[in-house]
């Protein structure tokens, strides 16, 4: 609406305004009616030019002018009459072709910013820096913050910004879980940047041919050799046929998993009463579960207890343990 409204001013006040202060007739009338309609070509070209290519293309423009002011002065000095009377009479035309060059040639390059992203990556990848890219479930999962803490991750850590856009998107969702995570996850991108152990930078690359986030993301890591940091076993599948190494932070947490035998010894917190008479359940630090035969009397209490067996299920291991002084006097117990 307001667009309409400046090309309503555009087209019926310039005529009245050069009538009142050019000429006072039709042909004032019709220089107005032009200069409105090339105001209004002018608006019409800029709406479909984003901000930024303006911005670009103006500092452009601005490049070339200085070039040809430089070049006047570099003429200046040579001091030949010929050669400077040649160049007077044809600056005019130098300035305008310079500043449409600079202009052009400024856009134009504009796509380039992405590749040399791209290039600056993977420089840093040749001098021995390994690249791991964050998918949107590392960073709302959070893990990735505490192992990088510990460093056992090194080499610099990026995300693209249409993850980053993901997360802003879950932050405004009105479902309460969505917008939960999507604000965990902008608060470990901000605690990462703020991180001095890790370089860590959100890249401006995108693959526009590609809809789906998780396609860009597999794409963009093989580009630049670099590898993903994920929990989402679809990203593993996608990577796997794209040849691109992932890093799973579960399969971290398996294989970091205590290591326990049976005849060791172990000290466990009783919890809570088992399923069976007598049994009291605790738990280790990573979730395993540890049921304690005769340890129904010793919830609350941390206990010494040996390890009699191990079950492994698909929910994950169960530790069988007996109160250290009674495991003694029986055997190993079977699950």
């Amino acid at each position: 609406m307001i667009v309409w409204i400046f090309r309503a001013v555009a087209l019926l006040g310039t005529p009245v305004l050069t009538w009142l202060t050019v000429s006072k007739d039709l042909k004032g009338v019709a220089f107005g009616v032009l200069i409105g309609l090339v105001i209004i070509g002018i608006e019409y070209v800029f709406e479909n030019v984003s901000l930024f290519s303006l911005i670009i293309g103006i500092i452009g423009a601005v490049v070339g002018v200085i070039i040809s002011k430089l070049l006047d002065y570099t003429v200046f000095q040579i001091d030949n009459d010929g050669f400077s009377a040649l160049w007077l009479r044809y600056n005019i035309i130098v300035r305008y072709s310079l500043a449409l060059l600079g202009m052009v040639i400024s856009v134009k390059k504009i796509p380039e910013l992405d590749d040399l992203d791209k290039n600056i990556l993977s420089l840093g990848r040749k001098g021995g820096k390994n690249m791991k890219v964050l998918d949107l479930s590392a960073i709302v999962d959070g893990r990735v913050l505490d192992i990088c803490d510990t460093h056992f991750i090194t080499g610099g850590i990026i995300t693209p910004r249409f993850i980053v856009q993901e997360l802003h998107n879950l932050a405004e969702s009105g479902e309460p879980i969505a917008r939960a995570k999507g604000r965990r996850g902008l608060d470990i991108l901000a605690r990462l940047q703020e991180s001095r152990d890790i370089p860590f930078r959100v890249i401006d690359r995108d693959i526009r041919d590609v809809q789906d986030n998780q396609m860009k993301l597999v794409t963009i890591a093989k580009e630049l050799g670099a590898s993903i940091v994920t929990i989402d076993f679809n990203i593993n599948k996608l990577a796997a046929l794209e040849n691109v190494t992932v890093l799973n932070i579960n399969d971290l947490t398996i294989a970091l998993k205590p290591v326990v035998l049976p005849g060791e010894d172990t000290s466990v917190f009783v919890m809570k009463e088992g399923k069976e008479k007598e049994q009291g359940v605790g738990y280790l630090d990573d979730g395993t579960m540890i049921v304690i035969e005769d340890g129904r009397d010793f919830i609350g209490k941390k206990v010494d207890a040996v390890v009699q067996s191990i079950l492994q299920t698909s929910q994950g291991r169960i530790i069988f343990t007996r109160v250290k002084g009674k495991a003694a006097q029986q055997g190993p117990k079977q699950p």
